[in-house]
């Protein structure tokens, strides 16, 4: 993408919208000229009702003779500032001289048939008025161009941003889909290794429902926290083919906050990491409790786990690995600053995982 490209992106695209707004700043711009003039003119004893029908002739003939400058300037905006100031001086140059002229005819028609005289220094003053009107007009219409081009490019960068920050939460979000994935393929041969074939059976159709449910989920849309928690219920049913006899899930939760919104998959690499960190490395009964409460305008959502003895070091010192810095990560692209996660433990065999962002409801 050029700079051609940005400064002409907008009139491509809104051809009309431009051309009207170019008339209607025309208008305006004409009409302040009227006003002013007429109250000038009043000043110095000039009748501005008398007066209104020569100048309404005067200034549409000038908005005509703007608007073909303003068709020169926007072909002519790929100059310079230097060139393009230098251009809007040669314009009201050339324009004032015609502007005086529209002006004398105007008034030797409205004279008709009385003679007129050419009055050089009054036709000064005028040809003084109209390059200044004509000036001041190039310039508007040059800031106008500017604020336009400004405004597309603005709308091009935040496209941009919007694109960028799309492709990096599908990064993150299909993170999370091999890091699964290879955690329970290593489950299931562990179950045929052992001889439980059913037990691998069950778990194999359970994870094709779990992954085309997953991959189905946009990362840019989120989704409501009890259906997210649902999820997760259906990934621990796979996990619990392998732990059934010493891992429990237990759910904290208001009603209320069941219609929250989060980012879809968030809780999931929070709940793999509690059975790597919790069920896994430990032979004791671990219970995974998930608890979600809305405080003051946020939502708070916790993720505990129990935790072998020789096991807390190491969780510390690999801060959750993966799975923690890519929820960190997805939180901070989509909220911007306002969400944040912290861990660490509670109790000497009890860890916890806090996702604090902003309450969103359905």
């Amino acid at each position: 993408m050029n700079e051609a490209d940005i400064d002409v992106s907008a009139f491509r695209r809104e051809p009309n919208t431009i051309l009207r707004a170019t008339l209607r700043l025309s208008l305006i711009y004409w009409a302040c000229m009227f006003v002013a003039d007429s109250v000038l003119g009043y000043f110095i004893n000039i009748d501005p009702v008398e007066s209104a029908p020569l100048k309404f002739v005067l200034y549409g003939l000038s908005a005509l003779m703007t608007y073909a400058m303003s068709m020169l300037l926007f072909r002519m905006r790929r100059l310079s500032f230097v060139q393009k100031a230098l251009l809007n001086f040669a314009l009201s140059a050339v324009g004032a001289p015609i502007y005086t002229a529209i002006d004398f005819m105007n008034y030797t028609l409205c004279q008709y048939p009385k003679p007129v005289t050419f009055d050089p220094v009054y036709s000064g003053y005028t040809l003084i008025e109209g390059a200044s009107q004509l000036f001041g007009w190039c310039c508007l219409f040059t800031a106008f161009l500017y604020h336009f081009e400004v405004r597309d490019r603005e709308r091009r960068l935040a496209a941009i941003r919007e694109e960028a920050l799309t492709a990096k939460m599908h990064a993150l979000h299909y993170q999370i889909n091999p890091h699964f994935l290879f955690n329970t393929l290593n489950s299931i041969a562990e179950l045929i290794k052992e001889g439980s074939g059913t037990q691998a059976e069950r778990m194999v159709l359970s994870l094709a429902t779990f992954l085309r449910t997953t991959l189905s989920l946009d990362p840019m849309h989120d989704t409501l926290l009890a259906d997210e928690i649902a999820l997760q219920q259906d990934y621990l049913a796979i996990e619990r083919e392998r732990f059934s006899d010493r891992m429990t899930f237990t759910i904290k939760m208001p009603e209320e906050v069941s219609d929250a919104l989060v980012p879809s998959l968030i809780l999931q690499p929070l709940i793999e990491n509690a059975i790597k960190h919790g069920v896994s490395a430990s032979a004791d009964p671990v219970e995974i409790a998930l608890q979600a409460s809305h405080q003051a305008g946020r939502l708070r959502i916790m993720v505990e786990n129990d935790v072998p003895d020789d096991g807390t070091e190491t969780i510390l010192r690999q801060g959750m690995g993966l799975g923690l810095r890519n929820v960190a990560e997805r939180l901070r692209l989509r909220f911007q600053g306002e969400a944040n996660v912290s861990f660490g433990l509670v109790t000497p065999r009890r860890f916890r995982v806090a996702i604090d962002l902003p309450w969103r409801s359905a």
